[in-house]
């Protein structure tokens, strides 16, 4: 493994710390502001930024974005989300022990097995480990990252379930950071032309919305399942736009490949047993976010 990649995993660890605190600050502000409105969404922003502990959130996340970017032009785009996504164990811990946000026996299980899903993932990604791997042919790029952001859009349009939104609010960034990925090939040849070539509107547009649909995912649902849904959805999609995307290699062996395929199905059921069973409808006095 080079130099450059073992820097760019380092940055997706410290990644990884920032995602899980910066989320949790921004559930807390979100919790005290007003009901998102999707479809005033610059009234809704601007009513959560009024909240400091969002605004925290939002500080922590951007930090966490730069070092996020700085990963993925150093390191395979697999390996870097494989990083950030072991990371996820660390949401219980932080949520329990720092944030006193009540973690229940279901969602310890369920964080844990997700974890552990990435883990094996992690172990079968042979052969990606020496450069970048930042190629891309740009049909295939703009099918990938459209199908994904119109997946999120739909999820969002057709279900106000904090668990759905939590989930498109994932492919949505996931789109993003796939975006991010492909444009980091240009910097050596564009430098701060990087910054009006047109995956700099994806990228901005993108993750713009998702924080949108995120905050009020973050004010319907409880913390724990809602940020391990939306990292969850984030990080398999980002991760399967390795090979399907920037031609990272599968594994050779078939024993490998099976064991890569039961990864993600345990990260996808491990995801889907997290959130706590449906309850009954609120009643129209509940319908707003308590305060926390």
């Amino acid at each position: 493994m080079s130099v450059s990649v073992e820097i760019g995993l380092l940055l997706a660890l410290l990644t990884a710390f920032g995602s899980v605190a910066g989320f949790l600050y921004k559930f807390r502000g979100a919790r005290d502001a007003p009901a998102v409105e999707m479809r005033r969404p610059i009234k809704s922003s601007i009513a959560l930024f009024r909240s400091p502990l969002y605004t925290l959130g939002i500080v922590i996340a951007m930090m966490s974005w730069g070092l996020h970017v700085g990963a993925l032009s150093l390191a395979p785009i697999s390996l870097v989300q494989s990083v950030i996504a072991g990371g996820l164990v660390l949401l219980t811990v932080v949520a329990d022990r720092l944030f006193g946000i009540p973690v229940t026996r279901r969602e310890w299980i369920g964080v844990g097995l997700t974890a552990a899903g990435l883990a094996f993932l992690a172990a079968t990604l042979s052969g990606v480990g020496h450069s970048a791997q930042s190629h891309y042919h740009p049909g295939t790029l703009a099918i990938y990252v459209g199908v994904v952001a119109a997946a999120g859009l739909l999820l969002a349009a057709r279900s106000k379930k904090a668990t759905v939104l939590a989930v498109s609010a994932g492919l949505l960034w996931a789109a993003s950071d796939t975006s991010i990925k492909a444009l980091s090939s240009h910097l050596g040849s564009l430098g701060a032309g990087v910054l009006i070539h047109p995956l700099a509107l994806v990228i901005l547009v993108a993750s713009l919305l998702g924080l949108l649909i995120s905050a009020r995912s973050l004010q319907l649902g409880d913390a724990v399942p809602v940020i391990a849904l939306t990292s969850a959805a984030a990080n398999l999609t980002t991760i399967a736009a390795g090979p399907i995307v920037f031609e990272e290699p599968l594994p050779s062996g078939h024993f490998e490949l099976a064991i890569r395929m039961l990864a993600f199905i345990l990260v996808i059921v491990a995801a889907a047993l997290t959130p706590p069973p449906l309850k009954t409808a609120p009643t129209a006095s509940a319908e707003k976010p308590a305060t926390v």
